[in-house]
């Protein structure tokens, strides 16, 4: 009888032999709508002891998620990190987010109190664009 894992070249070791719905425990859809690609996300600094010991229960990429978020990063950045699609890395997300071991917040608006777009940043592209 042959090994599973038979006939695999040494090329296929980088590849991910876990199927991502076993990672997120069978589910492919995010359930928060709240998390877009520039969501800033950030690991509560203060665990509590029962935030603790849901930690030693998750999965690696949850724990990776915090680690890597102890400085502000966006959805986008830690799916790139993790090189996972944007969906699973949501999922995962959320379960941290929901568990209140991680916080998420929306981007600062680009906009001032009245509407209007705040000049500095579209001069500060537009200085950016012209360099390139």
């Amino acid at each position: 009888m042959r090994h599973w894992a038979e006939g695999f070249d040494d090329d296929d070791d980088d590849e991910q032999l876990v199927r991502p719905y076993t990672i997120t425990s069978g589910r492919t859809a995010p359930e928060r709508a709240d998390l877009t690609l520039i969501t800033l996300l950030t690991t509560v600094p203060d665990i509590t002891p029962r935030g603790a010991l849901a930690a030693r229960r998750m999965q690696p990429e949850h724990r990776t998620i915090l680690a890597m978020c102890r400085e502000p990063k966006a959805v986008v950045e830690v799916a790139a990190e993790l090189g996972l699609p944007v969906s699973l890395t949501k999922i995962l997300i959320g379960d941290l987010v929901d568990s209140g071991q991680m916080w998420a917040r929306a981007p600062r608006p680009f906009t001032r109190p009245g509407g209007l777009p705040d000049m500095t940043i579209l001069e500060a592209v537009r200085d950016g664009l012209r360099q390139l």
